[in-house]
């Protein structure tokens, strides 16, 4: 018996220990950062608090604009040149996280929120219609901006309902919920969201499953989103004149 009390001690201080491991080094799980692989023309620098954060861009003098916000191991730096060409009406902004790209500071969802909502806020002095590119991780910053400011359109690339739902999927034997600190719940932002939306899930995902981007499409309002499907893994590329064509197609 008092094996099977040792025993069961050590199981249970194991357990515990992996817990604590887990919360310490979530951040280190969540976000990968990269350096940018093309220097940025031109950089908009979005002046923060305890952080600067690098904004590449395509300057153009039109009241259209778009905002991308990559996934959590990407360098939006290599999407410039397409999606220049895909909306050459538009001029282009590719937020680099804090610590991505040559940004400073630390990724969390609270510092990548604001950072989105400061500089959508700024970039309206200059263009009136701006439509909102979240692909993964970055939907769950693209769903908090569009909640709390008016988006001419809204696309969400790879999706999910909430990141403490993907966790706690992967992570099935550990109290994941009571542990995250960035949970981006874009379940509960997506009933105020009224901009139209377009939602793009790939078949062969094999990092979201269908049902988290089908999930958060059911919590948008009827009538605000569209729910599209590509062939493709989480990571394939997706072209951004395939999205340009899609955006013209299903939104007005």
């Amino acid at each position: 018996m008092r094996m099977l009390l040792t025993l069961t001690g050590y199981v249970l201080a194991g357990y515990c220990l992996l817990c604590l491991l887990l919360y310490l080094l979530q951040r280190q799980l969540i976000y990968f950062p990269v350096a940018a692989q093309l220097p940025a023309t031109e950089p908009l620098i979005l002046q923060q608090a305890n952080a600067t954060v690098l904004v590449s861009r395509k300057a153009r003098d039109s009241s259209q604009a778009l905002l991308y916000f990559g996934g959590n191991a990407e360098d939006v730096s290599v999407a410039l040149s397409e999606f220049a060409a895909a909306f050459p009406n538009h001029a282009i902004y590719l937020m680099h996280y804090r610590g991505y790209g040559g940004s400073s500071g630390s990724p969390s969802e609270q510092a990548l929120v604001a950072d989105a909502l400061t500089l959508f806020d700024q970039l309206q002095s200059k263009h009136s219609d701006i439509t909102v590119l979240g692909r993964s991780l970055g939907s769950g910053v693209a769903v908090q901006l569009a909640a709390q400011r008016k988006v001419a359109q809204l696309v969400l690339i790879t999706p999910f309902d909430s990141l403490s739902a993907l966790a706690q999927q992967q992570f099935p034997l550990f109290p994941v919920r009571r542990l995250l600190k960035d949970t981006y719940t874009s379940v509960a932002y997506a009933p105020a969201i009224t901009s139209p939306t377009l939602i793009l899930v790939a078949e062969q995902d094999e990092i979201i499953a269908r049902t988290h981007s089908e999930a958060l499409y059911r919590a948008f309002s009827p009538g605000v989103a569209t729910l599209k499907s590509y062939t493709g893994s989480h990571n394939s590329e997706l072209a951004a004149s395939q999205i340009a064509a899609w955006l013209a197609a299903t939104i007005p």
